[in-house]
């Protein structure tokens, strides 16, 4: 009995033992942060910053941030340093380690820690640093980004302890990197700079660029040189491949916007052979509902904006679609087979719409939101990719599908078939082609309804938006083949690519010259377009 309380006495001494220091290193980090309230000058609170530093506890971190938002302050009364918060009343004050709550403050009880530029980079060192050792992988792998960004080689040390203790590989890589820049800027041996010159080979991208090009251009070795040469070389190969990568998605993505915008006029036009000039402002018309759209749920349920666009669709298909069936019915069916009185009535409507649309929202943009889900990129490789571009991409091809299922096993789709391949021959055979014609142009406009909805996303929302996509709907429809679905994808795609990638030799005017002068010389020797049209009225 007296062994066992012997043995538990000791553990009570090592458990005493063990836990003093932390106690002690949590009042020697309080000591120092304390300090701030006696500074007289920036070299005082550069010397307190260094301090800091020196000590290694990541706890001092929000202390450290909190004096480069300027948020760091120091009562007054008992010259206690604070974390502040401002709300509408006052100012609440939090303890600068734990960050909890410790009571209220009125501004002018309040002094602040002055700093200046010089002392925020320095603060940024210093919480880099502290950060190497957090416990969230995140935040290390940010610190290592920012050693990255800012190459120290009286950082090589702490960064060689950092290594060999980093359990998760991405960030032992990034802190590899990291120290692998500091070696470029440091004395080391020739040896260990061509190492470090090929691990940030192995990185590539544009940020090594600048650490390479000046080990390229200041090194006294010519064998660190060469290195730094070769590697110049291969990561400004790589940067090309990734530029036309990055101009090929621009290009999908213009295409796929052409897509949605051509697709309704591929189909009036090819079942009706109408030239409607009024299409583009059937784009206008799904942009403006879904404006409307917003301005009411934020209005009355804004918690429910980010469902905005998916009650829009519908209404805009149906805003268009309705407009495009009276203007059939009113206008177009007593113009059919005179074509120039067509095109002059279709573009009187257009300049209507747009006097009636500045006349009820005015001549000015509106602003239309992107959802939380559609907002914001991300990287991939050296390319950067926009959410809401990426879901126009995937909506248009759902539409387009859409569409193509609606041709091939509806019965809709089946008359509009027929009476684009052989009108006569259809109505002969018990189809009312002139309801199939209202209904075609209905389609047609509503699907241009709900290209604007996407549109809305991407551009500016006004009384000419329509204006900026029509030509470019006409020369897709030509050049893919009139009342060809698959004419009007591979057009769409083809031209939106071509032009992004004339745009950076040519200039986007010139670029645009440059493919209208492609296509005017291309359907003189394939005037169907690429996918033509087979049936007897076609073929006669």
């Amino acid at each position: 009995m007296r062994i066992l309380l012997v043995l538990i006495g000791l553990a009570a001494c090592l458990v005493a033992s063990a836990n003093t220091p932390v106690r002690a290193d949590e009042a020697e980090l309080r000591a120092v942060i304390a300090k701030f309230a006696d500074v007289k000058k920036f070299s005082d609170t550069e010397a307190v910053i260094d301090e800091i530093a020196a000590l290694g506890d990541p706890a001092a971190a929000p202390a450290l941030n909190a004096l480069s938002d300027g948020t760091l302050m120091i009562v007054e009364a008992d010259n206690s340093v604070v974390i502040v918060r401002e709300t509408n009343a006052d100012v609440k004050l939090f303890d600068p380690l734990t960050m909890e709550p410790i009571g209220t403050a009125q501004e002018n009880e309040l002094r602040k820690v002055k700093i200046k530029n010089s002392i925020r980079r320095l603060i940024a060192d210093a919480v880099s640093g502290l950060t190497l050792r957090a416990k969230d992988p995140a935040v290390r792998m940010e610190a290592a980004e920012t050693m990255f960004s800012r190459p120290d080689a009286s950082m090589i040390e702490t960064l060689d302890e950092v290594i060999a203790n980093e359990q998760d590989p991405s960030v032992r890589t990034a802190f590899r990197e990291a120290r692998a820049a500091a070696v470029l800027q440091s004395d080391l041996p020739e040896a260990e700079k061509i190492d470090a010159i090929a691990v940030l080979k192995a990185r590539g991208g544009r940020d090594v660029l600048p650490i390479l090009t000046v080990a390229m251009n200041s090194s006294d070795s010519e064998a660190v040189k060469a290195a730094a040469t070769d590697a110049v070389n291969h990561v400004e190969q790589n940067l090309k491949i990734w530029a036309a990568g990055q101009n090929l998605w621009y290009g999908l993505s213009l295409g796929s916007v052409l897509l949605l915008a051509a697709i309704g006029l591929a189909i009036t036009f090819g079942v009706m052979g109408v030239i409607n000039m009024a299409h583009g402002e059937m784009v206008m018309l799904g942009a403006y509902t879904t404006f409307v759209v917003q301005e009411i749920m934020r209005n009355s349920a804004p918690g429910l904006l980010d469902w905005s666009l998916v009650v829009a669709l519908p209404l805009a298909f149906l805003v268009a679609g309705t407009v495009g069936f009276a203007l059939e019915r009113g206008v177009i069916r007593f113009l059919y087979g005179r074509p120039l009185e067509t095109l002059l009535a279709t573009w009187g409507v257009s300049l209507v719409l747009q006097q009636a649309v500045r006349s009820i929202f005015g001549p000015t943009n509106r602003e239309v939101s992107n959802p939380s889900w559609m907002s914001g990129a991300f990287e991939l490789g050296e390319m950067t990719l926009t959410w809401n571009r990426l879901c126009i991409v995937i909506f248009a091809i759902a539409v387009f599908a859409m569409l193509l299922w609606a041709f091939n096993y509806t019965s809709l789709g089946l008359r509009m078939r027929a009476v684009t391949q052989n009108r006569r021959m259809a109505a002969s055979m018990g189809i009312r082609t002139p309801w199939v014609d209202a209904l075609t142009f209905a389609l047609g406009s509503g699907i241009a309804g709900i290209a604007g909805v996407a549109l809305s996303q991407i551009d500016n929302v006004s009384p000419n938006l329509g204006q900026s996509y029509i030509i470019d709907s006409f020369m897709v429809v030509v050049f893919g083949g009139v009342g060809n679905l698959w004419g009007t994808l591979v057009g769409a795609l083809s031209l939106g690519i071509v032009n992004k990638f004339l745009e950076p030799y040519a200039g986007a005017v010139l670029g645009k010259i440059l493919v209208l002068v492609f296509i005017i010389l291309f359907i003189q020797k394939r005037p169907r377009g690429l996918f033509a049209l087979k049936g007897r009225a076609v073929d006669a």
